[in-house]
């Protein structure tokens, strides 16, 4: 018994001094969890501060990670691979080099479009006749008689088909000394007019302007003579065109710009949009401006300093809205015609229900970036441009459009068409930016975001809004 109680004893002193043993490890065992599970706290904690600055950097903190999320979000697989299967127009000839998008005039059972009244295509009118003479090219009235696009000299048709043009006309030739005694030659052989050209010719004659006249109205001179060589050793010439209808501006003006002889016009209203700089003309807007035109042509003729200064833009350029003008010849009429064709089947296409939505705008933190969309004029495809919330100025956005086709190296499309003087070196300069689908008289002389505040409503109203611009 006391062999058992003493070995009793000895195991609960040894089982004291384990227990005791190891509570001194639980306790150091206890204290190194509280620290391991401090450090894993820490490094969670690192590892979201991490990720949250990612997440943070690429949504709101950096534009070029939101910039890359909206080009692959707002990407768009359009069903037609216009290089492949190109524009069909029936009817025509292909009277272009090249075009940015694919383009093809021809017979065909299947046309996207066709010149006349055509079921099941896009039916043209193209004309470069006055509607005074031909009342199918008033646009309203095509519009009614079926025509789906409009192609005339009126700068509200959806297809400008003016006679302005750099590779028709040499409009920077140099001017010749004035050789000729008369002050103006005139050129005008159908005397059946709908306007007061005749009148106006035999009033400036009464108001002893001398004129010698070529053509078969009022004859005085042989006709037999290239036109252009003649107008250039006369002081004047009478552009007086067989009708004042708006836009409908002839060679007979663009030859008076080449032979360096200031024109005299009788024709479109808005005859001052077309001149190549202010004071460059002379406008008769009605009979009764005939004496007082009459008498600047007499104090011109007579004072140098002064006339010269009517040609001074012969010498240091033509002004930056007649350049925006005439550019746009530079993309030939039946290219800029296969453009909008392809252009309404894409934008119709983005309306379907097969067309994902897009989100046009990246929302992360304070901060909104905007997606839109921009074109040079007399081009098809589109490049991505980006606005924050924070500047959503007209100021910002020609800033962006400029910034991005600097990036891409552009070359204006009227680059080999311009004559040398006026062609200009690298650089690129904005004259307007517009909303797509723009008329060009909207584009070129009447549209203006009236502020801010309605460009920003214009955004908002519009998700991956699309723009053209026009470089000079």
């Amino acid at each position: 018994m006391s062999k058992q109680l003493v070995n009793s004893k000895s195991i609960i002193r040894e089982m004291g001094t384990v227990t005791a043993l190891s509570g001194s490890d639980s306790r150091s065992s206890w204290r190194w969890r509280n620290v391991l599970a401090v450090l894993v706290g820490l490094v969670v904690l690192a590892e979201i501060g991490f990720l949250g600055k990612l997440d943070l950097e690429r949504f709101t903190g950096s534009e070029e990670s939101c910039e890359a999320w909206l080009e692959k979000e707002d990407w768009l697989e359009y069903s037609r691979d216009f290089s492949i299967k190109p524009i069909i127009v029936r009817g025509g000839e292909q009277d272009f080099k090249s075009c940015d998008v694919g383009c093809k005039f021809g017979d065909s059972s299947k046309p996207d479009a066709a010149f006349g009244i055509q079921d099941g295509a896009s039916s043209v009118l193209r004309s470069m006749e006055s509607s005074h003479y031909y009342t199918d090219n008033h646009i309203p009235t095509a519009r009614r008689r079926g025509f789906d696009v409009v192609m005339t000299t009126s700068l509200s048709s959806d297809v400008p088909v003016g006679y302005f043009s750099w590779a028709e006309y040499d409009i920077m030739a140099p001017v010749p000394p004035k050789t000729q005694n008369s002050l103006a030659a005139a050129f005008i052989s159908n005397c059946g007019a709908r306007n007061f050209r005749l009148q106006a010719l035999e009033a400036l004659e009464r108001a002893k302007i001398s004129i010698d006249s070529y053509g078969s109205c009022h004859r005085n001179r042989d006709g037999n003579v290239d036109k252009v060589q003649t107008l250039k050793h006369y002081k004047f010439s009478l552009a007086f065109e067989n009708s004042n209808e708006e836009d409908y501006v002839t060679e007979k003006f663009f030859q008076s710009l080449v032979a360096g002889s200031v024109p005299v016009v009788v024709g479109a209203p808005n005859i001052q949009e077309f001149a190549p700089a202010p004071g460059s003309l002379l406008h008769i807007k009605e009979l009764s401006d005939v004496d007082k035109v009459a008498e600047t042509m007499k104090y011109l003729s007579q004072d140098l300093h002064a006339y010269n200064e009517t040609l001074r833009w012969k010498y240091e350029g033509p002004s930056d809205s007649f350049k925006a003008l005439v550019d746009m010849a530079a993309v030939h009429s039946s290219c800029r015609l296969c453009i909008l064709l392809a252009t309404n089947i894409r934008e119709k296409e983005e309306t379907t229900l097969t067309f994902k939505k897009r989100p046009c705008r990246c929302d992360r933190g304070s901060q909104t970036v905007y997606h839109m969309y921009v074109r040079e004029r007399g081009r098809f495809e589109m490049t991505s441009i980006f606005l924050r919330s924070n500047n959503i100025t007209v100021a910002a956005l020609e800033s962006a459009v400029l910034s991005k086709f600097k990036s891409l190296k552009h070359v204006p499309v009227w680059k080999d068409e311009r004559p040398e003087s006026i062609k200009g070196g690298t650089e690129l300069k904005v004259y307007r930016v517009y909303p797509l689908g723009m008329t060009q008289r909207q584009a070129l002389y009447n549209f203006k975001f009236k502020d801010n505040a309605e460009f920003e409503k214009h955004i908002e109203s519009h998700p991956c809004a699309k723009f053209e611009v026009i470089f000079v």
